[in-house]
């Protein structure tokens, strides 16, 4: 032997590193650069110093020599050691390569050796330098090596950036790994893909809030009426409103157009109420109404510091060395619109974050889904599972250089700066940091952003949530939220203008017995709204108004018959109000209403024939049947809450005096006089009919007066109108007096129409076990009725519990008695439970919630403020948690935000805010998800909102459809997505233990790059974007399906633990399983098949093929995108991987793209398909038994829909409708009483008498819209849930 030679025939595993020389590919790889030094450590053997060969290169000759690899000199260079086998042999290389220490030829052949594809066997690693294979050069070891992170010697040849790519000088070569791209390129894409996302959805929060801060107002600067935008309104400033203009800041009413300084206003966006208050200029100001006599008002204003009472104020007026008192009537605050002035003048108190509405707003806080914090402590997770794999294998490989390593010191050395094992794993520690980082999800986040995005634009692109009489579509604000919607488990909603449209209508009414209203079709039945007739003719009567419609002709007919009783019940609507007319032109009323109740029964009156006409403070004309009839004002009894009625005392041209009442039914039955008792049973009747529909009712009497008593009276209220001390309660004295006794005349029946389909959207979203709380700025009597209209509160409750208390014992004495009644049936029924009285806020789920019965309360603001207190917020919460249905009525803006924040802070559970004013923002911004109505109230509810849409009904489609949709695409995709992931990285994790812990990767560093980002990125969006279980209609069909987001059974930290352990799982049979097959595996021609590249190739062939399939069997809705997304992958996968391996790339970049052939050759060997169709089938098919069992054995509901929905295809949908069912037996009134306290006093005082310009725009009447169609109904237990109403889904 004239030499001795060190050939390279079989390795297992070797070194993953960039370049054909830094991989050893086969038996015609070589090792890399071995004059610089990058055979770390040690070296294979040491060449006789003599051309002769040494005597033990030539006693290796014939045997194998495993050696260990690694390289330091690189960019992310590698770190640890690799298992190399040397075969010594005596005879001169195969073609295409050269033995290690054979001389350089002299004339190097100008053409390249055959390639791979020519030949047919292995990678061939091209134009090898000379230096590389040259074993009699001067040997890397006997030159002094620089110390890890200084360089004593650096060499660079001009304008040969080949030769100088040869040194790889690097930032930090001892614990690089990896390319710069292989983790730079998807953290750039992500970061820049989260922030063009974060700037979208900023810049257009920026544009909806402009559309406020740009709106203009007039302010007079420099005796000037400028104008100027109300973000540049100041306090001192002068403003100028004018009719139906919002008002930009808090303001001091100074003059109006109106007599005496008043001024109407609307209050919708503060209390949501859209009736007509009045404010009022104090005297000294109310003459100011010419801008030259406003520039030169001076008055300075001393009052309280800003706060959030909507309803308080109080201050002084300093002017002309006098000073006047101001309150709350004199103020204007913001959020208010200006209705039926010309225009007024305000002083501006508070303006932008100082106003009441701004304070009453709250801070706007950063709202994140429970999802994204569950995925925050997750990914916290995986880091410290990253950490713990690499301290194991910095372990594995500590003990390995101890006990193997040292036994190759002769040839495979350690770098200098590499003193002791444990420093060599503490560097393999980092080194497996970085090849073990894609474990921990960086692409995850934008993934999750881009599918959040999706969603969005699937609401706004809605068309069956897009309103066409109003031409608004649905709108997701945020794109953060979207699963959120599928987890609901609280509803807190406001009345009017969300669940009402505030328009009343007289619907029905009892006259002497005898009820009116409903039309009876030929067989004696009553007819539905679509079964009706015209409704009633009213041209008789010129002054009708034509948007009022009746259906009951009968009314009319006796109304034109003259009976008395019927002439007498209009009279008292049409005399017994504190209804303001304005007749712009002959012939043209327009009722100014502060109550809409009001508006109304006045509208209705008119329409029958008794038109009220005008009034002064002393009179009221009315015209009777066409003829004008004044009657004589003597008093007027005005309501309160206490009351709950009003009274009138007229004088009629005859002479006779009567007085008129209008009350609650629970009230006014009370003081009738007793010879009206059958007359008083049968109107029970009727008012518990009407009570039953949902209709707010009331009832109307009269009573006449003698002169002498009503002189007598009249001195008695006189001198109590003027006590000092006590003087409400000595007025109400007085008024009970006269207030009894009463002749019955008959009942009414309003409807406060709600918004369309709100009653089936509240049973709907009831069965999906969502619990819905009115929080409500209107009186009790209104919410009440309206609870019953929307079926939140029904007869067959077990109770409604009304708490009323003043006091704080008051307010804990009723909420006990609640816990107590709620508590006796369960123990009746044996439950096992036991009562008591405060439970800790650890058991907050406690007996309460396992009551017999339903149940609901109802609480008043100021009990509510009790309520809330620290001492007390338990108990309130647990009573009211217990209940089906709460309503609280009077309550602030911030109190709104504080029964949403008790509700988040101890139930921890998902809220949803929805409302129309801007009262309601602040329960918005406090809620998990705020919704906003955009309706006629003006758009600061939407513009603090998260989604928006124009009807309250829409809200069950954007839960139960969109939400739940979204919380299952998001699911799946999260639990996909970790196990991919896992399933990818873990193969480094096994491989560590074969390479000797030397920190080489399994994969080719392109496929690590381009794997989460290219090879799986879209058929894993596509899935989350566009995935679905059942069809909308079976989501809305049956509500159960929803119950799975509230109990987070999708997605939580056991569903991640299973997807791990999958993913691990995938990762041990997609490492063991090539391992197995290529350890004793050939080729066609018999050479051995186990090399690194052709197992890398395989290994990744296998993973993109099985995570191909597994996401096959996720998606459970497929369409064309998704066929498109997971085929085309593939198809990317190996044109890409085909790609690198080419004969093309090579030429371009051969320092990039060294193993020409070697993907070609691999894919070549039917063994290796064999083995990529024998991992994949081991791999998915116990994912596919477990479904399978589990969808025979235990069924999700979902699983059961589907069947069902294959049953109806055969079969044709039957459609069932529920008639509707009267309550009974309740007896309660709808008045409002929401105008204000006070008004009458107004009216007689005659300060508001002189017509506005402006006419009011009469209430739209509209026919009564009844439920005509009810929620389906399942059919069979075999197309319902398999469990129980009450027990949790499970699956």
């Amino acid at each position: 032997m004239k030499r001795g030679l060190v050939w390279v025939t079989g390795l297992w595993p070797v070194c993953n590193y960039r370049g054909w020389a830094d991989r050893l590919t086969g038996w015609r790889g070589v090792p890399s650069r071995l004059e610089t030094g990058e055979l770390r450590r040690r070296k294979a053997f040491h060449p006789d110093k003599e051309r002769g060969g040494d005597k033990r290169t030539q006693d290796l000759a014939g045997s194998f020599l495993w050696t260990r690899l690694g390289n330091r000199g690189s960019p992310m260079g590698l770190l640890g050691p690799c298992w190399v086998r040397w075969h010594c042999v005596q005879k001169s290389a195969p073609q295409g390569g050269r033995p290690i220490g054979a001389a350089e030829p002299k004339d190097r052949p100008t053409t390249r050796p055959p390639s791979p594809a020519q030949t047919g066997i292995m990678t061939v690693p091209k134009e090898m330098p000379e230096k590389w294979a040259r074993a009699g050069a001067p040997p890397s070891w006997s030159r002094k090596k620089p110390s890890w992170g200084t360089e004593e010697e650096r060499r660079a040849r001009a304008n040969d950036r080949e030769y100088n790519e040869k040194f790889q000088y690097a930032l930090i070569p001892q614990i690089s790994s990896l390319s710069w791209f292989t983790t730079i390129v998807p953290l750039v894409l992500v970061l820049t893909i989260t922030a063009v996302k974060d700037a979208t959805d900023d810049y257009f929060r920026h544009k909806s809030d402009n559309q406020v801060n740009n709106r203009q107002s007039q302010v007079l600067i420099n005796g000037i009426l400028q104008q100027e935008q109300w973000m540049n309104v100041c306090v001192g400033d002068i403003i100028k409103l004018e009719n139906n203009q919002f008002v930009a800041a808090d303001l001091l009413l100074l003059s109006s157009s109106e007599p005496h300084g008043l001024c109407y206003i609307e209050t919708a966006e503060l209390d949501g109420e859209t009736n007509m208050k009045v404010r009022q200029a104090i005297p000294v100001t109310s003459e100011l109404g010419d801008i030259s006599k406003l520039a030169k008002f001076d008055g300075e204003v001393i009052c309280e510091p800003p706060n959030n009472k909507l309803d308080k104020f109080s201050g002084t007026l300093y002017w002309k060395e006098n000073k006047f008192p101001l309150s709350n009537q004199n103020m204007l605050l913001r959020g208010c619109v200006l209705r039926n002035t010309e225009w007024c003048f305000g002083l501006v108190i508070f303006a932008g974050p100082d106003t009441k509405l701004m304070q009453n707003s709250g801070r706007t806080k950063f709202k994140r889904t429970s999802i994204d914090r569950l995925m925050n402590t997750l990914v916290l997770w995986i880091f410290g599972f990253l950490v713990c794999m690499g301290v194991i294998l910095a372990i594995g490989n500590a003990i390995w250089e101890h006990e193997v390593g040292m036994r190759f010191q002769v040839y495979l050395p350690w770098d200098e700066a590499v003193d002791s094992a444990f420093f060599s794993g503490f560097l393999s520690f980092w080194s497996y940091i970085i090849i073990l980082n894609t474990v921990v999800p960086i692409s995850l986040y934008v993934s999750v952003e881009v599918i959040r995005l999706g969603h969005s634009y699937f609401i706004n692109w809605d068309k069956k949530m897009f309103c066409m009489k109003k031409r608004t579509p649905a709108e997701a604000r945020t794109t953060t939220l979207n699963e959120e919607l599928g987890q609901v488990e609280y509803i807190f909603s406001d009345k009017t203008g969300t669940l009402t449209q505030n328009i009343m209508v007289f619907n029905k009414c009892s006259v002497n017995g005898r009820s009116y209203g409903d039309v009876f079709d030929v067989l004696g039945h009553k007819a539905e709204l679509g079964e009706r007739p015209e409704p009633v003719d009213f041209s008789f009567n010129p002054l009708a108004d034509k948007k009022f419609l009746f259906w009951d002709p009968t009314l009319l007919e006796a109304v034109k018959m003259g009976d008395p009783h019927m002439h007498e019940f209009f009279r008292l609507l049409s005399l017994c109000h504190t209804v303001m007319s304005e007749e712009k032109n002959e012939g043209e009323l327009y009722y100014k209403a502060q109550s809409p109740d009001e508006g109304a029964l006045v509208t209705a009156a008119r329409n029958f024939g008794f038109v009220f006409r005008s009034r002064t403070p002393k009179t009221i004309t009315v015209h009777e049947m066409g003829t004008a009839v004044t009657y004589q004002l003597l008093a007027i009894l005005d309501f309160n809450n206490i009351r709950k009625r009003m009274s009138v005392i007229v004088r009629n041209p005859e002479g006779k005096i009567r007085l008129y009442c209008k009350g609650a039914d629970t009230i006014l039955l009370d003081r009738l006089h007793h010879s009206t008792q059958e007359l008083l049973n049968t109107t029970t009747d009727h008012l518990n009919e009407y009570a039953g529909e949902g209709l707010r009712t009331l009832v109307l009497a009269y009573k006449d007066l003698d002169e002498e008593y009503y002189e007598e009276w009249a001195d008695r209220r006189l001198q109590a109108s003027l006590a000092q001390d006590s003087r409400d309660d000595r007025l109400a004295s007085v008024y009970e007096e006269i207030e009894s006794d009463m002749m019955l005349l008959g009942a009414t029946a309003i409807e406060d129409k709600l918004q369309q389909g709100v009653p089936e959207t509240i049973a709907l979203l009831t069965l999906a076990n969502i619990k819905i709380w009115v929080l409500t700025g209107d009186k009790q009597e209104t919410a009440v009725n309206i609870g019953y209209s929307c079926k939140m509160l029904t007869d067959d409750m077990s109770e409604v519990f009304v708490v009323t208390g003043h006091t704080v014992l008051e307010v804990r004495e009723e909420l006990r008695k609640a816990r107590e009644k709620m508590m006796d049936p369960s123990r009746t029924v044996g439950n096992g439970f036991t009562y008591h009285e405060k439970l800790p806020s650890s058991k907050l789920t406690s007996v309460l919630e396992a009551v017999a019965g339903e149940y609901a309360l109802v609480i008043n603001g100021h009990s509510l403020a009790h309520a809330l207190e620290a001492d007390m917020e338990l108990e309130f919460l647990e009573t009211a948690c217990a209940c089906k249905a709460v309503i609280c009525c009077r309550v602030t803006p911030l109190q709104k935000a504080q029964v949403v924040e008790l509700v988040k802070k101890y139930k921890k559970a998902v809220t949803l805010a929805i409302g129309d004013g801007a009262n309601d923002v602040s329960m918005i911004k406090t809620a998990h998800i705020g919704v906003g109505i955009s309706g006629q109230e003006g758009i600061q509810a939407v513009l603090a909102s998260d989604y928006s849409f124009s009807q309250f009904k829409f809200l069950q489609r954007l839960l139960l459809v969109h939400g739940r949709w979204s919380y299952l695409r998001m699911c799946k995709f999260l639990c996909y997505f970790f196990y991919k992931n896992f399933a990818f990285t873990m193969v480094h994790f096994w491989f560590g233990f074969f390479c000797g812990f030397s920190a080489q990767t399994v994969y080719d560093q392109y496929f690590i790059t381009l794997y989460n980002i290219v090879y799986t990125s879209l058929p894993v969006l596509a899935m989350g974007v566009f995935d679905q279980d059942v069809p909308e209609q079976r989501s809305m069909e049956y509500p159960k399906l929803y119950e799975p987001g509230q109990l987070n059974l999708l997605f939580n930290k056991r569903e991640f633990f299973i997807c791990i352990a999958q993913g691990i799982y995938t990762s041990v049979l997609m490492f063991f399983i090539p391992y197995g097959v290529f350890a004793e595996a050939t080729r066609d021609d018999g050479t051995q098949l186990a090399d690194y590249q052709s197992f890398a190739v395989t290994v990744a062939t296998s993973l993109v093929i099985v995570v191909s399939v597994q996401i096959g069997l996720d998606t459970g809705y497929w369409t064309a995108i998704n066929h498109f997304f997971i085929w085309g992958s593939l198809a990317v996968y190996f044109a890409i991987l085909f790609a690198m391996h080419s004969n093309g790339l090579f030429d371009m970049f051969p320092n990039q793209f060294r193993f020409v052939g070697n993907a070609q050759n691999t894919l070549a060997q039917p063994t290796v398909w064999l083995t990529i169709m024998l991992t994949t089938v081991i791999c998915i098919m116990p994912v596919v038994a477990f479904r399978f069992l589990k969808l025979n054995l235990k069924p999700d509901l979902s699983d059961t829909v589907r069947y069902t929905q294959l049953v109806r295809k055969k079969q044709k949908a039957q459609h069932r409708c529920m008639r509707r069912v009267g309550r009974t037996g309740s007896r309660r009134s709808g008045y409002a009483f929401s105008h204000q306290e006070g008004f009458g006093e107004l009216i007689m005082s005659g300060k508001n008498m002189r017509l506005s310009s402006l006419a009011l725009s009469s209430f739209t009447t509209r026919s009564s819209s009844s439920w005509i169609e009810s929620l389906r109904r399942k059919k069979s237990d075999s197309a319902s849930s398999p469990s129980s109403a009450d027990k949790p889904l499970k699956g």
